[in-house]
């Protein structure tokens, strides 16, 4: 009985010996391919982890770089626009996209940009851009009188300052000199009579003005004001009171004498002032100069002129002419007074003179690029 009983637990132990033999290395295999799913899996995970972030990050570079143009496109507008009496440049703006634009161009970007607002900054370029003068450097007038030196006819005049120089304050008295063209402007102090000849000269001929206007002109001409621009023509400051600017060494004191005109300016026309000043009687300083630029003006003097502010002796038609012709230049900003009979007289001979001289008549916006 024994005997039995001991064959039926071998017979039963061989089989379950038989049965892990088989099972031990399916188990082996299963878990091992299990394992390599689960790699696999987790491969998969990583690599699709990995390429969600490489796009994210090209997104990211891509949104970089369309803030970086948008901040550009936002310092050409305020490049292009004239700028509101009163308003300061916007440097914050413009250092804002100088330090995207080297983000996003890097070290070489930034070199070349930094060539490029010193070759601006000489050509007297990026107009509504605050130039950087050079450290230690300040202008130097020879006189606070605005004066002129002719040499041969033809030629650009010397003036108090030189061209470039004053370039870094965004003032001017003479364009390009390879280029036979006119600036044409004219001061009113106020009127008698003589304005609308002058103004209709200027559409026979379709040239384009500036007037500087003060105070005084802008309440008792209005409506002259509203032809000026309703014609085209660009209407600058000529302060409210006609003062001594350089005795005026408080900002806030130069800036109403600025604003009154502006303001007074918009509510006849509902335009904006042209951003160019001229000083009284042409007289100005350094200081001058930097108040002006402050306020996003340009300054602009003259390189052509002659004695036609006497109105109780008025040149003739033959002193005109001979001082006009024989002194004028390429690039010529002309200075006129409104209030000379002598100019609403010849103005529009002088301008057939001119043009059969091969000149031809451009906005001072042209050379300031305001």
């Amino acid at each position: 009985m024994r005997c039995q009983n001991q064959k039926r637990t071998e017979r039963k132990m061989n089989k379950i010996m038989k049965k892990a033999v088989i099972a031990l290395p399916l188990a082996m295999l299963l878990l091992f391919t299990g394992c390599k799913g689960s790699e696999a899996r987790t491969e998969n995970h990583g690599q699709a982890e990995n390429n969600a972030d490489s796009i994210g990050m090209e997104n990211q570079n891509e949104q970089g770089n369309m803030a970086g143009e948008g901040q550009q496109d936002g310092q050409s507008g305020v490049k292009q626009q004239p700028i509101d009496e009163g308003q300061e440049l916007p440097a914050s703006d413009n250092d804002s996209g100088e330090g995207q634009q080297e983000e996003n161009q890097g070290e070489d970007g930034g070199q070349d940009k930094e060539l490029d607002s010193e070759d601006a900054g000489l050509d007297g370029g990026a107009a509504d851009e605050k130039k950087s003068r050079p450290e230690g450097w300040e202008l130097e007038f020879a006189s606070e009188d605005w004066g002129l030196s002719f040499g041969e006819p033809g030629t650009q005049p010397v003036g108090n300052a030189s061209a470039e120089d004053l370039a870094w304050y965004d003032a001017y008295f003479v364009g390009n000199d390879e280029e036979k063209v006119i600036y044409l402007t004219f001061d009113c102090g106020y009127e008698n009579g003589n304005t609308e000849p002058i103004l209709d000269a200027l559409k026979k001929h379709n040239a384009k003005g500036t007037f500087f206007v003060v105070g005084h002109f802008l309440e008792t001409a209005p409506d002259l004001v509203k032809r000026m621009a309703e014609e085209g023509h660009a209407v600058g400051n000529h302060t409210y009171r006609h003062l001594d600017m350089p005795t005026i060494s408080d900002m806030e004191d130069f800036r109403k004498e600025m604003d009154g005109v502006a303001d007074l300016f918009r509510e006849i026309t509902g335009k904006e002032l042209s951003p160019y000043y001229r000083p009284p009687q042409g007289k100005c300083n350094t200081a001058n100069l930097e108040k002006a630029q402050e306020l996003g003006y340009c300054t602009i003097f003259w390189s052509l002129a002659y004695v036609d502010w006497d109105t109780d002796n008025q040149p003739s038609h033959e002193e005109a002419f001979s001082k006009l012709t024989s002194r004028v230049h390429p690039g010529a900003i002309v200075l006129l007074h409104n209030t000379s009979r002598t100019n609403g007289e010849i103005l529009d001979e002088l301008l057939t003179k001119w043009e059969g001289m091969g000149y031809s008549f451009r906005p001072l916006s042209e050379l300031t690029g305001k």
